[in-house]
């Protein structure tokens, strides 16, 4: 044959409840979510036919449990038959593993013909010229290498060898439990496709994580990706290409403020301006910030929330700069005064823990906060 193309991805956790993101009342983020990981099935089909590729090796954990609901899994089989001119090879994982999700392979093998259950450590006619290599991970937590019965897999004289596998990379990872970055070389591959670590990653050449095609954490700062591979021949490198398939966009970013900065206006440059809707954003506010800084930066932040998917500001990095103007604010005298001098003493004191302080910087800024509501 002169060239193999097909279109590798991992890790759509399909069902994946995203319990952590809190639910607005206003709003259905989670539902959102769930449905882009679905959606993901024909943005995949999409990119194969786009590239040419008949075929789709989905590296494991296409399912987020061992048992998803009855309509999260007949809803994706169902749209991947839909995809009739793409063959879809799904690999066991450590969270859809061959022996504790039993029901959900056998339920999968009897589905679509064009959806292909790799059960078994066992080549298989990939088409004419190419074999696929699969290892199923049996067990959440097998403790071995899952690449292992890659080397004594045979395949004929001259066809391309792709290796698929779900684990994570030696350089990951110590134990002993997981997979060697020369697998390629040990096993005469031509391509190994690694599921598990939800970021893009090229470990080597040969060797790729395609990540999760649809992001679903504050780790890697871009929309997920699925590969278009070509593999030209036997022994030739691969040309490995990243089609955008995700939906939502999980940014983390840092806020650094000093005293008497527009913490408003910061938080403002800072923030995207397009795309809003779709982007899942935690911004943790570092430095220093006086006690009316950190208000209109709550307050900014209130304001500007609902525009994204879900919005967190965390300002647990960010020491407070405090001047005896603000106390003013707060109240020249009485007892709200002394109350917050009382806790500006804390907040400074020096003998206290680090937690008692923040909690008594926390309730000034607050108190703060409600007095200037109080004089608007």
């Amino acid at each position: 044959m002169t060239e193999l193309r097909f279109i590798h991805a991992s890790d759509l956790h399909l069902g994946r409840h995203f319990g952590s993101i809190p639910q607005p009342a206003d709003g259905n983020i989670r539902g959102r979510l769930m449905e882009a990981r679905h959606g993901a099935i024909g943005r995949i089909a999409a990119a194969a036919r786009a590239h040419g590729a008949r075929h789709v090796l989905l590296a494991g954990d296409t399912f987020d449990t061992a048992t998803p609901s009855r309509s999260v899994l007949q809803q994706a089989l169902a749209a991947m038959g839909d995809e009739a001119d793409v063959t879809w090879w799904l690999l066991p994982g450590n969270h859809d593993n061959l022996r504790e999700a039993e029901p959900l392979w056998d339920a999968v093998i009897a589905g679509p013909a064009n959806v292909r259950a790799l059960t078994t450590q066992a080549p298989v006619a990939l088409e004419a010229g190419a074999t696929l290599l699969p290892c199923p991970v049996e067990w959440r937590s097998a403790g071995r290498d899952p690449s292992a019965a890659l080397p004594e897999m045979e395949s004929r004289e001259g066809n391309l060898r792709i290796g698929l596998a779900h684990g994570g990379i030696t350089d990951f990872d110590e134990t002993g439990e997981s997979i060697p970055p020369d697998r390629d070389r040990t096993a005469r591959l031509d391509y190994l496709a690694l599921g598990d670590w939800h970021g893009r990653m090229a470990v080597s050449p040969r060797v790729h994580y395609s990540g999760t095609p649809e992001q679903d954490r504050f780790k890697h700062g871009r929309r997920g990706v699925c590969l278009a591979v070509t593999v030209p021949g036997s022994g030739a490198e691969p040309r490995v290409e990243e089609v955008e398939t995700g939906t939502f966009l999980w940014r983390s970013d840092e806020l650094a403020l000093s005293p008497r900065q527009d913490a408003a206006a910061a938080l403002g440059a800072l923030l995207p301006g397009t795309g809003r809707r779709d982007t899942l954003i935690r911004v943790g506010a570092v430095g220093w910030a006086g006690l009316p800084e950190q208000a209109d930066l709550a307050r900014a932040a209130e304001r500007v929330g609902p525009d994204f998917a879900h919005f967190e500001l965390h300002a647990h990095g960010l020491g407070t700069h405090y001047e005896k103007a603000d106390l003013d604010e707060i109240d020249r005298g009485g007892a709200v005064r002394l109350a917050a001098e009382a806790l500006l003493t804390e907040a400074e004191n020096p003998d206290l823990g680090a937690a008692e302080r923040d909690v008594a910087g926390d309730a000034l800024a607050r108190l703060y906060g409600y007095a200037r509501e109080a004089a608007e």
